[in-house]
Formats: C-alpha cells, structure tokens, sequence
C-alpha cells in the first residue's frame, strides 16, 4: 500500500537458495554488523543497504518495493507498486532486468504481493479490485485467479480501497496459495483481517477459491506481508505509520492450523465459536540495533521505514532462517528504500 500515510514451494525454494546471501551489498551506505545483534531472542539483524535508495534502473526509478520472492536459481525478484518487476543479483541485490506489468485493458497495477510459482510464472496481487494475475518471465499476462464478491473494493465489496490483498505466499507443497488481506472488511471489527486461499484443482491446474481464515493485528497496524515457512505457519508483517513519531514494524509467527474457516462467516468480531489464527510476537523491529542507519524522517529507530516486503532467501549454518526485507520509499524524498537482512529462530509452537 503507497502510506499516505516463491518460488513453487517454500521448501524447495529454501533448497535452491542455500546460495543466495542474506548480507546486503557492501557499499558506503551499508551496515555491517561484525557479529550477532538481537532484535529479540528470536530475531537478530545482520546487515541494510541503502543502494537502491533513489537510482533508477533502464530508466525505471528502482523503488515503490512492496514484495520480495526467491527465483529459481535463487535470484530476488522484488515487485513496485508502480507495476515493475526487478530481478534482483543474489548477491549483489542490484538489479539485472526489469519488465513492466499491465491488466487485461493495458492499465497499470497497484501490485503489492507476489509469488513465484513452480513453472516460474509470477503470481502478483493488485489492491485496485483486488486481483490475483498470473504472468510470464517477460510479463506477459496469461491469466487470473477468482476472488470472492465480499473482498472486493466497495461498491462491489465490503473491502476499502489500498486496503486489500498486499501479501502473497505459496504454502509448502506449493499446493495452495494464500493472499492477506491488510485492512478489516466492513462489518467487521477493526483491526481483525482475512486471509484467502486458493487450491490447485489438479496437480497440474491453475487455482480455484478454498478456505479463508480471520487474523487479528495490534491496534492501529494493518498486515504489509505474509510468508509460508516451511513447517506451514506464517510469519507475517505487521506495519503502521504515526506522523511526527514514525513506522511501528513487527515480524508475527502465525498459526492457521485450528482457526476456522470464515469462508461463511459474514462478519468477523471476534465472536465465541470463530477462532482466529494464533500468533507469536518474535520481534518489534523497534528494538533492532540501528547499525548506524540514518533516517529522513523522524523515526522510533532510524533504522526503520516503510517496510513491505519479506522473502525467506536460506537458512544460517546453525538452521535459523534468513530473511530478506525491504522498504517500499512511496518515491518519497523523506522515505528510503532499503533493504534488511535478518535471522530468525521459529519457536516450536504458537501461543493463542
């Protein structure tokens, strides 16, 4: 979402990128931490980048990153609001190719999620309608996925505008697909979201609508971002921004696996009998070690900005997960785009 403010299955794609490093790219702009430094017990960051911040790429401004996913051959592919789609070194994270995405009429999108599926067409979101598209490598659009009448932007929904589909993840399996929804439906109680899934119909098929889960977000914060991991739970993303005071970003573990299915569920308050996914707080970015980051803007930790994108890239020698983050600068002078690299310990299991 601009604040006004992953391959075809997680585990294979954590197999084919044992090789893509979460460090960021060095430069004069880069933090480097010489050791571990902890978010929380469950998190430590490693290293950011600034060196994408304001450049342009074969005259696309790199920037307005919303979404991150691991490619085959363990290359970054990171989507822009503005309807670009970089292919990002692994390495380096600087960008080699980018292909603009448009609708069926040839309109931009408001992309926001992205997927890379087994036959390494992109699956994006967009939030206009919200919309799930398939493409082609060069961005050739070759499909849609159906999306239910009650997420839909008002009139012809219940959802807001900029608030819809702005996560996208394949489950392990890369059975099932699952988009997040940001903001609350009307009708429901703010603040508690929906979570659509989509199942193959066949090994080989495309994808037809399946169960749908509600998830509650802390107050005042909507969902940026959600990511299979592969045992099957989520980490999940959420972000908010105050004025005058800053980004408030922190990384959840969230279990689908005994909430209901609100598929018929016509309005989600919490209610007795509805049982909503159970999370885990693993870290309050809030607390990371800034590693000298400096920000435009006034900040809780300089280190932080708009931050919407999440990919897990590996796993650390010790088996913790490496994850890739990135904040989408709105092309915005006072924002950054800037990338993260974290380490993250799972806990065995998900509190209520």
């Amino acid at each position: 979402m601009r604040m006004r403010s992953v391959l075809a299955t997680v585990t294979a794609g954590l197999a084919a990128a044992t090789c893509v490093t979460a460090a960021a790219p060095a430069d004069a702009h880069s933090g480097k931490a010489p050791g571990v430094h902890a978010c929380s017990p469950a998190v430590s960051i490693t290293s950011y980048s600034d060196a994408l911040d304001k450049t342009t790429y074969d005259g696309t401004f790199v920037g307005n990153l919303s979404a991150l996913a691991v490619d085959h051959g363990g290359r970054i592919a990171a989507l822009s609001d503005r309807s670009s789609l970089f292919t990002l070194d692994r390495e380096t994270l600087k960008p080699t190719s980018v292909v603009n995405l448009v609708d069926e009429k040839g309109a931009a999108l408001d992309s926001e999620g992205l997927a890379v599926d087994r036959d390494g067409t992109r699956l994006v979101t967009s939030e206009t309608e919200p919309s799930v598209r398939r493409y082609e490598r060069d961005g050739t659009l070759v499909g849609s996925l159906p999306v239910p009448d009650a997420l839909k932007v008002a009139p012809a929904g219940r959802a807001t505008s900029n608030l819809t589909f702005e996560g996208l993840t394949l489950l392990p399996g890369g059975h099932t697909l699952l988009a997040a929804m940001e903001g609350s439906l009307s009708g429901d109680t703010a603040g508690i979201v929906r979570f659509q899934t989509w199942d193959r119909a066949t090994r080989q098929g495309d994808f037809r609508l399946s169960v749908q889960y509600g998830y509650r977000t802390d107050t005042g914060l909507g969902v940026s971002e959600a990511q299979a991991t592969p045992d099957g739970r989520l980490l999940v993303l959420e972000r908010g921004f105050t004025a005058g005071v800053g980004n408030t970003v922190r990384l959840y573990l969230a279990d689908l696996r005994h909430a209901t299915d609100t598929r018929r569920v016509d309005t989600l308050t919490g209610q007795e009998g509805v049982r909503l996914a159970r999370k885990t707080l693993l870290a309050d970015l809030v607390n990371c070690p800034s590693l000298g980051a400096r920000a435009k803007q006034p900040q809780p930790n300089p280190l932080l900005d708009n931050i919407e994108g999440l990919t897990i890239t590996g796993r650390t020698p010790g088996g913790r997960l490496r994850l890739l983050l990135v904040s989408d600068d709105n092309q915005n002078a006072v924002q950054t785009t800037r990338l993260y690299s974290l380490s993250v310990r799972l806990p065995h299991t998900v509190n209520g």
